[in-house]
């Protein structure tokens, strides 16, 4: 036996620690490896960068409303699966997959809560569910909030994040659109106000209905927003877009948009917003 192996054996066994996976955040713009507790500290956004990372909706809820504190509205029950539609694998199977990875029933959670000492009802949609894609879950959920708003008089807020339809549900997800915009008009017909916060990313039939619909348009640092995609666009019009096209700060210098506010100021700016156009609260 070598020296090595009669020291290897006699020094005593040390067993590998383990190393939980999601101790490190890897930021997808810079790619600075950041600790997890640091980042959620931090309200998921990138010290380095600054990039505001995609957050759910009860992560959001902890974040907006006053002291973190906040009650779910009840999620609407709606048919699921409607087409019986089947790609790769069938849509059933996409939505089981999707709830069991965020623990979620659809891409829209609203939820009651006060915002600078104002009650509010704020609807989050979720990217990681399916994209956030709009189908009749996600309608039903913003007509149900904006409903619940109206009856209690308070404004109606909501984060959008979403590529845009849900295809599995074909034509029923497009008639989402005029039936989240017909509801809109009933809080404004209420006197309640509509605020929109859009974060990354907004596009698609959101973008083409309730996301462009606010009595004030808020979006996170470089959100990318926008219709159709921007290479779709390159092709059709054959022509190199600009830097920074589709991206928050572009859209607010071209008047789309009032105001690009950080996530660590969101709660003060809606708080002020609401000082100035909701109704007085009852002593």
């Amino acid at each position: 036996m070598s020296w090595l192996s009669r020291v290897r054996n006699a020094l005593p066994f040390v067993a590998k620690r383990d190393t939980p996976d999601n101790l490190w955040h890897k930021c997808p713009s810079c790619g600075q490896m950041i600790f997890t507790a640091e980042y959620e500290e931090n309200l998921s956004v990138c010290p380095k960068c600054d990039h505001h990372g995609r957050i759910g909706g009860r992560a959001r809820f902890r974040q907006i409303f006053d002291d973190g504190s906040f009650t779910l509205l009840p999620q609407p029950r709606v048919a699921e699966d409607p087409l019986r539609f089947r790609d790769s694998k069938r849509y059933a199977d996409r939505i089981k997959g999707a709830r069991a990875a965020t623990g979620e029933a659809d891409a829209l959670l609203n939820a009651r809560g006060t915002i600078g000492g104002r009650p509010a009802i704020v609807g989050v949609q979720d990217f990681a569910f399916m994209g956030g894609s709009m189908g009749l879950g996600v309608g039903e959920a913003i007509i149900a909030g904006i409903r619940a708003a109206v009856t209690e008089r308070r404004p109606y807020i909501i984060f959008t994040a979403a590529g845009g339809a849900r295809m599995q549900e074909g034509i029923l997800s497009l008639m989402q659109m005029p039936r989240t915009t017909a509801a809109i008009a009933e809080l404004k017909e209420a006197g309640l106000p509509y605020i929109v916060v859009l974060t990354d990313p907004t596009t698609g039939g959101v973008t083409a209905s309730y996301a462009m619909l606010g009595d004030v348009q808020i979006a996170e640092p470089g959100a990318l927003i926008g219709f159709a995609g921007q290479r779709v666009i390159e092709q059709t019009i054959r022509e190199k877009l600009p830097e920074g096209f589709q991206r928050a700060e572009y859209l607010l210098d071209h008047g789309m948009l009032d105001m690009v506010v950080p996530r660590a100021q969101l709660r003060d700016t809606i708080g002020r917003l609401l000082a100035y156009l909701a109704p007085p609260v009852a002593a």
